[in-house]
């Protein structure tokens, strides 16, 4: 299954696609869409465009997104939710199913510790992508994401045949 992770903002957004085979990961790209409009409107925009042009290049099985955590600034927390729902929206348009983690959940599941810190994060998606030349930090957190989604999509199949 090839799945594509979604780290939100309005600046800059990450993206990583990898294939899930089982238990094995392969890395197939990951970047980051930079959006430098003026208005929050034109953005949205450039983001949109830009995940539509990933989607169309990589055509993912699956994606999955982080959820806005909220923070200190209220105004800067809704912004990031709008960049969220492009995020949403863009792979939701192309028919794919999306999967939402906590930050926390996807440190938990790809670190092992729910509070890691963003160093420790890409350090074990370069364990777990052996060879992966990352874009940067949003990319990382991305890959991160896309990996929390395939161990969370094998755990479910795994139930699913011991049940059936």
């Amino acid at each position: 299954m090839r799945i594509l992770g979604i780290d939100p903002g309005l600046v800059n957004m990450g993206w990583g696609v990898i294939v899930a085979d089982g238990s094995r990961l392969r890395h197939v790209a990951n970047g980051i869409i930079r959006s430098r409009a003026d208005s929050l409107a034109a953005r949205l925009c450039d983001l949109h465009a830009g995940l539509v042009a990933v989607i169309a290049a990589h055509a993912p099985d699956a994606a999955a997104v982080e959820q806005t955590f909220v923070n200190k600034d209220a105004v800067g927390t809704l912004k990031l939710g709008q960049a969220r729902g492009v995020a949403l929206l863009a792979p939701a348009q192309a028919g794919l199913k999306v999967g939402e983690y906590a930050p926390n959940a996807v440190k938990k599941t790809v670190v092992g510790v729910g509070h890691a810190q963003k160093g420790q994060v890409e350090h074990m998606v370069r364990v777990q992508l052996p060879g992966v030349e990352i874009a940067g930090p949003d990319a990382a957190d991305a890959l991160a994401i896309a990996i929390c989604h395939a161990r969370h999509l094998q755990g479910r199949s795994l139930r699913i045949k011991v049940v059936a």
